[in-house]
């Protein structure tokens, strides 16, 4: 694999994301131009789509998941409720990160196609969005714009942005917040092979590797993979 494509496809350079002028947050330009389309059609239905999440490297994300192997970050279970990593095996504790975060190297956040947004104009003046699924239920703080984009999408008029984790395929929580352009990031997935991923992961001496590389196959399937029926049918340029 070329260096500059290893690069993109595992968050080790930020090369081929660009900023996103409101937020500050690196989008691939792609990206971008589809979440402009979609925010200039929401504006006029009364919302601020606002970019809190965008491109992460594979050094951020290594921090968040060794932080929560180790016990330093919280490890919640699916509740939400707190886990104490002391009474679990390293195979549950791999599981439980994987729940809730990505695996370094496997996170579509290092593409630059995927990013997390909240509707700004529904916030109080100093709130910061906490990503909850509580925000996005349709009667949260967000609801109302999450129930006005599930129509676009439902409709093919979101411009190839679609939820990867729209329900609970029993690997990653549902996040409504998430939004991914399809036509990019349907590419980038099929380079993600698990072999790739182990190879990244033994270099770099992640917490657990041995461990998530003796499960990778699993992992795959229920943590990184979306499946393909999940992408729009179409590009909807």
């Amino acid at each position: 694999m070329a260096e500059p494509l290893k690069r993109m496809l595992f968050g080790l350079g930020d090369e081929h994301v660009i900023v996103e002028p409101e937020s500050g947050q690196l989008l691939h330009p792609e990206a971008l131009v589809a979440f402009e389309r979609l925010r200039a059609d929401a504006r006029a239905a009364g919302f601020d789509p606002l970019v809190v999440s965008g491109f992460r490297s594979f050094e951020r994300q290594c921090t968040i998941w060794n932080g929560k192997a180790s016990g330093q970050r919280p490890l919640l279970d699916s509740a939400g409720c707190p886990l104490d990593t002391a009474q679990l095996t390293a195979r549950q504790t791999a599981f439980a990160i994987l729940r809730w975060s990505a695996l370094p190297g496997a996170s579509r956040h290092h593409w630059g196609t995927d990013f997390d947004v909240v509707d700004a104009a529904a916030m109080p003046t100093g709130y910061r969005p906490q990503l909850t699924p509580d925000e996005v239920a349709d009667d949260g703080l967000f609801g109302p714009f999450h129930c006005w984009l599930d129509a676009r999408i439902a409709a093919g008029q979101s411009y190839g942005l679609f939820r990867p984790y729209a329900e609970d395929r029993g690997g990653v929580a549902p996040e409504r917040w998430h939004l991914s352009y399809a036509p990019r990031a349907r590419e980038l997935q099929q380079l993600l092979t698990p072999a790739r991923l182990c190879e990244l992961l033994q270099e770099c001496g992640l917490a657990l590797c041995d461990t998530v590389c003796a499960d990778i196959a699993e992992i795959y399937t229920r943590f990184v993979q979306v499946p393909d029926h999940c992408y729009p049918q179409t590009d909807q340029r």
